[in-house]
This record gives structure tokens, sequence and C-alpha cells, in this order.
């Protein structure tokens, strides 16, 4: 209770209320209050003008007792102090103990003080013994000095405590054990100061051992306290554990030297030797107590000892459990002498896990010098637990159970010592928003904690992305996500590209197997990017002062690295392909891609220089297939041959046909390789061709469309005027001059605006392009905005069909509004009629966009199970259309396009857990779905946070890629198709110079799609069989380079291409137009082999069965048909796999999407992605060459009248069908 102190107030004893004194001046303040005063007096203010009274208050009590309790008890420091002085006082009395029993001699005789003296012996035989041994001791005058002292200070300090803490029970306090002890150690030397004969009389003091391991554990806790830490309960469990022991050894041999000086007369060290073989159980022997008040002191000893240690090895086991589940701490001394990062999840999966130790630890310098502590609020469970227990991650990763809002788990963790913190959100909740909100929780507990440290944040959807740009590096799932989609549908298997370059591989995957597709393509995916200064590079540092593009042409002719941008050093933005007008400074960054980086490459120009010197340099490369170079970490150290063009300029560059691969027409005929035009070192404007931005608008004045109806709708480039969340890039895009209204997007219902119903009645020049989400969230609107930015041509712009379960909300319309052809429908994507309402049968493309709702399930794989079987079924349903999947977990990409019996599948199962025993990263990359990039999983792009830490510019290079992120100058990501006509090129050396040359375009990779037979049998049975089908299928499908609409006559039996009957994918066995005629050869030709091959037979035999197998798809087709004439919905526009038509087909088999439905062994196509493939490469016919395109706003020095005649003459040599793909 608050006591308050009320001193006389100075002015009362020299005046009155309301005088002044003489002499004094007036006060300032109102009324005559000095400011000063703590308090005033009671009272009106006006009465009592100058009755000032002082009040003090105290915290507790102002009294004697109580100040006594605040310093001795109450107050850390000083209780700190006091129990310190305490234990030392009783290590001071067990010292002169020892030191007394040393200086002590019994056969000097024994006897009280001041006493005749006697000596005692002890007959071994008998049983009898004296007790005056044991009840009298020799004390030297000093020594009991001494401890008298010592015991009056120690009773002292005992009786003020007992008086401090009394609360009214003073028979609890006087039988406490402490009380008890202290009493036997301290009375007995004060009352020798009184009566003398009791000076040599035996004092166990040795006891006040107890009374220290007491007073070290209250020590302990007031330390803790005072310092305001929390040692582990488990240090102070260990701590109490081993003073107790050693309270017990000292205890026993002290009590047993003393009592056998009446019978055996041990020493100390002897007594001590007999307390440990005793109490380890041992029992020599050796040493026995020899009278009875000894061999009872053992005897409770042991009892003690028995009852006492288990209870103390108990608790520790108790907290040793407890401590394993919660991590304990990390080190401080560790901290300070290691670097650490902390990873901040709310649950810890194993998938999760390991993604990013691998992903980690990938690099050797992170290896060697970098712990991992993982911070989760969730106890680790068995499969966590048995990973970390491997000796690989036992030694470097840490797991502490805690949570990052308390700042005393964030110090466990040494937070503030951490080199970074990674905090990634739990994508498995249902409630994402719920999960991006304890993300934002823990990036700011984070910050407050430790503000230096680096933080690298995981955000679920872009709307909460504001609230944590305080963050060094920010990767939200949703904005890449649907970016990546929305690529895959213009720039097929996009996402798979960005996998491979965000992952750390070594690029051996793959190098044993015997597929070359999986060799070459295992070796590519090692390519990831890198950074170096270009005035410390050997790539790049030859080229300072020269044009971006003739060095990126260079160093891949030269090294066989990808130069995809550069960074100023005044300017901090990342510019992917700046073009041919930018000049290099040795002060850039040079970002490129290669297998590894330069540091740690090894130049080898020997045997370069010396082909060089022969004339005879790349000659070799061009007879042979493609092949990758092993025998240097560099992708190509061999120069190519392009006729001396680096010399001399070409006649046939681009001419004036415009077109960016035409055949150069001096070179067409002849034996003689064409030459293209080299590289020119500094740009010039006429030899480039005008960028797509400022053609567009002439490509829709010149070649208006005729069969767009009455009038063609004008659109504008701007910015999109409505954001849907704060934080959006924004990016130029086409757009409609007036906002359409809410009911104009609505597909399926037509309005007063519009009468449409369908998607037939649009007229829609190009595909769709079907996207089925659970909910309009704000991160589809990234999905639009790259399908509709300004660099896309306008021809090239395919409407989008929003396929939503629930209806969106006017947030969303409204920052869709303004884009053109953008609709929306309710629906589901396991609902037919939906599917068929929404335009399926005109879509080009459908992505499945995995639903929240079914992110979660009580098994954590079954999550993907709905959104795969519905895959499965749009496939059978709809085998033209092409379907990307995002799938929840990685490892169901298995399941993707099942087939029970294919023995192809099986082997390439068999080589994924090859290469994940082998340490691979990308162990799923052969799986064929994801390497065509038909699905895809987000927590893919986990890797690209964890790489920031090492690389910290490939979160801004990945945006860029994606189009999230428009850099002025800075290029874009685009696509473009090899045909038959552009092989004249051969090399993909080649189509690099020809790119550089004519369009300022830096090609970064291929997709390329092959024809391929999957079958159970040997290869040189398959090989037979798939020559054969062939072979007779040629006859039917001759027509490879004609219309599709006529036929050729059939005579000749060869075959097209270079792939033995298999190159050309319209030769293929899915074009089956006379199939059952088709079958009777096939069974001719198989009965003559019949007595060769056995294995052949059947195999043909099952191929002759599957196609009867038709009359399912026909059932299909006919439940197809069915449900649109009930919808009334025109059935012209479907058709089934025996009625596509030769383009559909054509174009199904160069993407990879086409599957052969009838028959559920054999799949015909694969595709794959070849990142920054050698300039040796052979290109193949309808590869896809993935291009970085500079930036059409960056250079628009060309007058307006020569880009529209460049424009034209464009335009005339463009072929109109190719429409989605980039013109060669």
């Amino acid at each position: 209770m608050a006591r308050a102190k009320l001193p006389r107030s100075p002015s009362e004893g020299k005046a009155g209320p309301g005088d002044t004194p003489a002499g004094a001046a007036a006060p300032e303040e109102p009324h005559g209050l000095s400011p000063l005063l703590p308090a005033r007096g009671g009272g009106s203010v006006g009465s009592d003008v100058g009755q000032r009274v002082q009040v003090e208050f105290y915290v507790n009590e102002n009294t004697f007792k109580e100040r006594l309790k605040l310093f001795f008890i109450k107050n850390q420091r000083s209780s700190l102090r006091i129990r310190l002085f305490n234990f030392s006082l009783k290590l001071l009395t067990c010292l002169l103990y020892i030191v007394r029993v040393l200086l002590d001699n019994p056969d000097q005789g024994i006897g009280c003080w001041g006493c005749e003296k006697y000596n005692y012996t002890f007959n071994g035989s008998s049983s009898e013994f004296h007790w005056a041994p044991i009840l009298w001791v020799e004390r030297k005058m000093a020594l009991w000095v001494i401890q008298v002292i010592v015991a009056t200070i120690s009773f002292l300090e005992t009786m003020l405590l007992i008086y401090l803490s009394y609360k009214g029970n003073i028979w609890e306090q006087i039988f406490h054990v402490s009380f008890v002890l202290e009493m036997i150690n301290t009375l007995p030397f004060i009352i020798t100061v009184f009566w003398p004969p009791l000076r040599n009389l035996f004092i166990p003091v040795f006891l006040n051992c107890w009374l220290a391991k007491h007073a070290l554990e209250n020590m302990i806790n007031d330390f803790h306290r005072a310092i305001l830490r929390t040692q582990s309960a488990m240090f102070n469990q260990v701590l109490i554990l081993f003073c107790t022991l050693l309270c017990l050894v000292f205890t026993g041999t002290c009590g047993i030297q003393h009592l056998e000086r009446a019978g055996g007369n041990l020493n100390l060290l002897t007594s001590f030797y007999f307390c440990i073989v005793t109490f380890s159980t041992v029992g020599f022997g050796d040493v026995t107590p020899k009278i009875w008040p000894s061999q009872l002191l053992v005897v409770i000893l042991i009892c003690v000892t028995l009852v006492v240690l288990p209870l103390q090895f108990e608790e520790l086991v108790y907290l040793w459990m407890e401590r394993q589940k919660s991590g304990g701490n990390y080190s401080r001394h560790r901290a300070r002498t290691e670097k650490h990062v902390v990873l901040c999840v709310s649950s810890l999966k194993i998938d999760l896990l390991m993604d990013f130790l691998n992903e980690f630890y990938a690099h050797p310098r992170l290896q060697q010098d970098y712990y991992v502590v993982i911070l989760c609020p969730s106890e680790m469970d068995v499969q966590v637990r048995r990973v970390l227990q491997i000796p690989l991650w036992s030694q470097r990763v840490i797991y502490l159970q805690g949570s990052a809002l308390k700042d005393q788990d964030l110090m466990r963790a040494k937070m503030d010592n951490g080199e970074a913190c990674f905090i990634l959100s739990s994508r498995n909740e249902v409630d994402r928003t719920a999960a991006d909100h304890q993300t934002i929780l823990r990036a700011w507990a984070v910050k407050d904690f430790a503000p230096n440290c680096p933080l690298y944040v995981q955000i679920l959807k872009p709307e909460n992305k504001f609230h944590v740009k305080f963050a060094d590096h920010v990767v939200c799932e949703e904005e890449c996500k649907y970016a990546m989609l929305a690529l895959n549908c213009i720039c097929p298997a996009t996402s798979t590209l960005i996998t491979l370059l965000v992952h750390t591989s070594r690029g051996q995957e793959g190098q044993e197997s015997p597929e070359q597709w999986q060799r070459m393509y295992g070796r590519c995916s090692g390519n990831e990017v890198y950074h170096i200064r270009m005035g410390d590079s050997k790539f790049f540092r030859e080229y300072e002062g020269k044009s971006f593009t003739y060095a990126a042409f260079h160093a891949h002719k030269k090294y066989g690295v990808c130069l995809i941008g550069l960074k100023r050093e005044e300017n901090k933005s990342i510019l992917l392909n700046p073009g041919p007008r930018h000049i290099l400074a040795a002060s850039d960054t040079c970002f490129y891609i290669n297998i590894t980086k330069e540091e740690n490459s090894a130049f080898i120009f020997k045997q370069e220089e010396k082909q060089k010197r022969r004339g005879l340099a790349g000659q070799a490369l061009y007879e042979g297939p493609s092949r990758l170079p092993v025998h240097s970490i560099i992708a190509s150290m061999v120069a190519m041959d392009l006729q001396n063009t680096d010399c001399r300029p070409s006649q046939g560059g681009i001419g004036g046909d415009g077109s960016k691969l035409t055949l150069p027409t001096e070179n067409g005929s002849g034996s003689r390789r064409p030459s293209i035009a080299p590289v020119l070192e500094l740009a010039d404007s006429s030899a480039l061709l005008p960028c797509d931005l400022l053609s567009d608008q002439s490509e829709d004045e010149v070649t208006p469309s005729d069969d767009e109806g009455l009038s063609v709708v004008e659109y504008v480039k701007g910015y999109p005027p409505n954001s849907p969340y704060i934080g959006s890039s924004p990016t130029l895009c086409h757009l409609l001059p007036v906002k359409a209204p809410f009911c104009c997007l609505r597909l399926d219902k037509g309005c007063k605006h519009n009468s449409y119903e369908d998607a037939k009645a649009y007229g829609f020049k190009n595909k769709l392009i079907i996207v089925s989400a659970e909910t309009a969230g704000n991160g589809l609107y990234n999905f639009i905005v790259p399908l509709r930015a300004y660099y896309r041509s306008r021809r090239e712009l395919n409407p989008i069909v929003l396929l939503l379960d629930n209806k969106p909300d006017h947030h969303f319309l409204e920052a869709i509004c303004c884009f053109p052809m953008v609709y929306y429908m309710e629906g589901s994507v396991d609902n037919l009629d939906s599917l068929l309402q929404c335009g399926i049968i005109y879509a080009d493309n459908l992505v499945v966009v995995d639903k929240e709702s079914t992110m979660s399930a009580e098994e954590d794989y079954m999550a993907d199970a709905k959104t795969i079987v519905n895959v499965q079924t749009m496939f059978r349903l709809f085998p033209s259309l092409s379907i990307t999947t995002e799938l929840t977990h990685p490892s169901n990409m298995r399941f993707m396009q099942f087939r029970a019996k294919d023995s192809y599948s099986l082997a390439l199962s068999k080589l994924e857990k090859q290469e994940r025993e082998n340490g691979s990263n990308l162990a799923f990359m052969f799986r064929l779905p994801f390497a065509a990039g038909r699905v895809f999983s987000i927590s893919m792009l986990d890797t690209l946070l964890y790489q920031s830490f090492v690389k910290d510019y490939m979160i801004t290079i990945t945006r860029l890629l994606l189009g999230l992120d428009t850099t002025p100058g800075s290029g874009y990501l685009c696509a473009m198709k090899v045909t038959e006509d552009d092989l004249w090129i051969r090399t993909y050396g080649r189509l690099f110079q020809k790119l550089c040359s004519s369009s300022a375009e830096i090609p970064i990779g291929i997709y390329r799609t092959e024809c391929h037979v999957f079958s159970s049998e040997p290869h040189d049975v398959r090989a037979q069989s798939q020559i054969s089908v062939n072979m007779e299928d040629c006859e039917d499908t001759r027509e490879a380079k004609g219309p599709w609409s006529t036929r050729a006559a059939s005579g000749s039996g060869s075959t097209h291409g270079r792939h033995g009957g298999s190159a050309d994918p319209v030769e293929h066995p899915v074009l089956r137009r006379k199939s059952l005629q088709w079958a009777r050869k096939l069974s001719r030709k198989s009965t003559k082999q019949v007595g060769k091959a056995p294995v052949a037979t059947d195999w043909i035999t099952q191929q002759r069965l599957s196609l009867y197998r038709r009359s399912e798809r026909q059932e299909l087709s006919e439940l197809v048909k069915n449900r649109m004439k009930h919808l009334g919905l025109p059935t012209t526009g479907y058709e089934d796999v025996a009625n596509l038509t030769a383009s559909d087909v054509m174009n199904r088999v160069n993407l990879g999407y086409l599957q052969d439905e009838m028959n559920d062994h054999h799949q015909n196509t694969l595709s794959y992605v070849l990142i920054n493939p050698p300039p040796d490469t052979r290109l193949e016919p309808n590869d896809i060459v993935y291009l970085i395109r500079s930036d059409p706003l960056a250079h628009v020095a060309s007058s307006s009248q020569s880009r529209k005649s460049s424009c034209s003459n464009k335009l005339s040599s463009c072929n109109p069908e190719t429409r989605d793909e980039t013109q060669l």
C-alpha cells in the first residue's frame, strides 16, 4: 500500500494564505502555483493560493522491514548479490572442514578443549568401539576463530531472512530443511564461544554443501531474472543433477571418514574411493566400513541415492524429450562465429523442406559456411525428424519449435545474427488470405526484432504484397502463376522453361539414358542465369564499345553462352535485350545463360586455333545429327562456318521481302550453303526490321479483315485505368476505347447491347483461351495483362473466357472491362454443359487452375485427385484441345495422361527414381507432361525465392520474362516457329546470327516436338515395326508438302524427313482416314515376319485390335453432340479424332498436345525444352524458338513513312494462317 510523505511547505511558516513576503516578486504563474511542484493541495484554487504542498509517492511501504525485504528478496540484482555471498560462505565452510580434517591427527590424543587427551585403538576382532573419536576432534585456535565468524554471519543472515519472509506460520519456517541444517552448522559454534570445553566438539559442517546447492539454484534463478533472459531448463536440470551427485559423494566421503576414526581410521582419499565404487555399484570390497555407525550411514546414503537420483534422471529425460520437440536453442557462440539463415514456416512438410535444403545447399559455398535454423510453431513430424537425423543434414539443420511473433523464440534462433530470414506461406491452407495475414505478421515481427536481417518473403495473394514491400525480396505466388500460365498459351512450355532456369542443376541428368532426347534435354536443363561485370569477364570483355546484339551473337558463337541482359552501373534497372543501339561499357553487369558461371569454366583454345589455321573450323559439325559436346564445361568451344560473313556483308539479308528467315535469292540454288548477313558492331537503323508496335497500326490499316462483319472495333494502347490491387506494375496494353458494360462481359447471356449467347455467334477469328478457376481473384488479372500487352500484335489477340465457379465481384469486373475480347461465365470444369457453353470446341487452349478449396485434403497428395480425373475426361472428350493443368503437388504429375500398361512410362518412372537417388533436384523433369509444358505446380517456383539469396537478380529477371514488370528499354519473351522453308539455316548458331542481324532478337532456347512410338518390346523389334507401319501409312498420307484438301498419287514408298519415316508429323498413324484398309495392310505386312519376330506380331496385333475400339470414341462424340443439341448449340464445330482437319492435327502434333486416344498403349509425340542449345544443334521442322525481343518503344528514330513501307513488305510475306506465332 502506497504511503504518502507530506512535508511541511516552506511557505507555511513565513506567510499566511494569500500573503507575499516583503521584497519578493509576485509569482508569474497563474494563482501563484509553481509548475515544478509534483502535486497541488486540496481545496479550491482561488482560496488556496500560496499553500503549496509537495507530495512524494513510494512504490513500496516506507518501513524499515519493507526496505530490507526490497533489498534482500524483491530486488533481483541486490538479491543476486546476497545469494552469491551466501553461496560463497557455504563453500568456505566446506573448505574449512577439509582443512580441519587434514590438520587433525587422532594419534596425538582425543579429548575436549583443555582436557587430558587419550589415545583410542580399535580391535578388529571385536565389535565394540569408543565414541570419543567420533564426538571430539582436534581444532586449531585460528581455525576455530574463522569458523565461529563464518557461523555467526550465516546465523544472523538466516534469522534476518526468516524475519523478512515471515507470513504468519512460524513453525513452517522453523521445520524447513534448510533452516534445520543452518542451526546444526552454526548454533554449536556460537555456543562454544561461551563454553570453551566444547570447542573441540565435532560439528557436521560438511552438510553445508546442501545449503550451497540450494543457494546456487536460487542464485541462477535470480541471475536470469536480473538479465531478463530465459536459460534452457535443460541446463538447469543438468546442473541440479550434477550438484546432487556431488553433494551425495561429498557427504558420504566426509561422513564415513569421520565415523571410521573409531574404526579403520580412513583418510579422505580412501573414503572418496569407497563412495565412488559403492555408488557406481561396482563394489570391489577392498575397502569396507568397520563399525556399525559407518555401515548404517552407507545404507542410508544408498537408500537416499536410489530415491533422489531416479527422480532427477526422470526430470532430465522429460526435459530432453521436450527439448527434442522444441529444438532447444541456437548457440550464440556459434551464431557469432558461423553464418546461419532462419526459415520461418507455419507447418513444415517434407517436400518443402527437401526443396529448400536441396536448392539452398546446391551452391558449394553455402554447404561449408551456412547453417539452417528452422523456426516452426508445430511439432516436428516423423518424416521431417527422420530426414534431419541423416548425417548430411543433422550437422547443418537445427529445428526449433517456436513462433516468430515471440521475441524469446527469435532470440533462441539468434535472428539478429542471421544472414537472412525466409518466411514462407502455407499454401495448403483453405483460407489463403488468412495464411497471408500470418506471413505478414511474421515479417513485421522479424523486422521489428532484427531490422538489419534481410527478409525473403513469400506471399500467396497479390493484394497482400504491399504490406511487406519493405522486405528485400518478395515473391507473389498468384502473380507468377497466372502470368506463367498465360504465356504457356502463346509460348508453349514457358512454365517448363522458367522452372528449369530457376532450379540449380548439374546438367548431368539423363546422360546415361539410351534415349537421345533425354540426354540432350537433361544436358540443356543445366543452364542457369549468371552475372558478371563486363570488365572482369573473359566472355564479354572484348566486346566493350560494341553493340549488345553483336556481343550476344559472338559470345554464343565463341563460348556457347547466351547474353540476355545487362544493368548499367548508374541505373539499377535490369534490361533484357536492350537492342543493337545499346553500346556495352566495362562497368556494365552482364546477365547470361550458361551451364555454369564463368568463374568455374575452363577455357580451351588450342584445338580451336588449330582448326582456324587449317580452315576447317566447324565443317564437321553439320554432317552428323545434333549432339551436345561433353569434353568441356563450356556449351561449345568451336567456331561456326558462316562463309566468312564476319568480313563481308551478305547480299541476301532481309532484302525487300522483310521476312526474317527468308532464303537469300543469291545463294538459293546450288550446293553452296546460303550466307547470312553479319551482325554489325554498331547499330544500323536501316538494317533492322521495324518493331511490331509501330507496325501494328499499319497492319490494321493495310489488311483490314473482310470476314469480321460490319465494323472493326478499334483498340487503343494505354495503361489499364483500374488495377484490382495495390502494387501491380503498370503495363501498356491493348484497351477498348470505351469500357464495356458489365452485362456485355457475360459470354453465355445476351443483353440489350448484343444478343450473342454462345462463342460461335461472336465470330471470333482467333481461337479461344479458356481459364477455369474457382474464383475471380486479383491474381487472375495477371493472366489477362500479358495476353493484352502492347507488344502483342492485334492480329494475335485471342479471346479469353473465364470459366468461374463463383460469380466475380464488381471490383474485378471493373478491372477487366477495359480489355478487348475478355468474357466470363459461371460454370465448372467438371460440368460438360459449362464447357460447351463457354465454347470449348472453338478453343485452342484450356488452362485448369488449381482450386483453393481442394488444396487441402485428409491425405496430402489426394488434393489433386479431382483435377486429374477431370482433365483426363476432357482429354478423351476433346482430344484436339491443348490443356495446361496446375497441380498442388508436383509428384502427382505422373498421373497426367496416365497409361497403366505403358512400358515407356514405367521406364521414365525408373529413370526418375534413379535421378532422385543420384541427388538431382529435378528428378521429375523427364515426365512427359512436364517436359511438354502441360502440367505445372506453383511449388516448383519456391526455388526462385531460395536462389535469390545467392542471385539477388533472379526475381527481377523472372518477372521481366513473364511480363509482370515492364522496364523501359527492356525486352520481352515471345516465340517463333521454324517451318520447312526455314531449314536452309540448318543450325541454331546460324539462326542466332540471322535473328541478331535482321531483327535484333536473342534466342534463348527451343521447344522441340518429335514423333515417337512407345512400346513394350525391345528396341530393335520396335524399330522394325515402326518402319513398316510408317511405310504403309505413307501411302495414305503422302501429301506432306502439298495442300491437305487434295491428295497426291500414291506411288512412292519413301518417307520424308530425317527420322526414318516418322520425322514429318503429317505422316503419322494418328491420321487414320482409311483405318480398316490400313489395318489390313498392316496385317499382311506382319504375316511376312511372323517367323522372324513373334514379339512384333503380338505388338501389331494389339495395334490392330485397338483400331476396333473406335466405338468408344464414337460414343463420346455422340454424347457431346447430344448435349450440344440439348443446349441449342450448333454441332458443326465439334469433330472427333477421325474427322479432324489436317491443319488442326498438324498444329496439335507440332505443339505436342495431341494424343492417340484410340490407342491406350502408345503415344505418338513427345515435346521438350532445350535451353541455350549449342550452336551446332540442328534445327528440326516445327521447332518453336524462344526469343527475347527488344522493347518496341525503346527506339523510334526511323520515320513513319519508312516504317509503313517496311511493314507492308513484311505483311506481304506473312502467312495469315499461322497467326499465333511470329512469322519466320
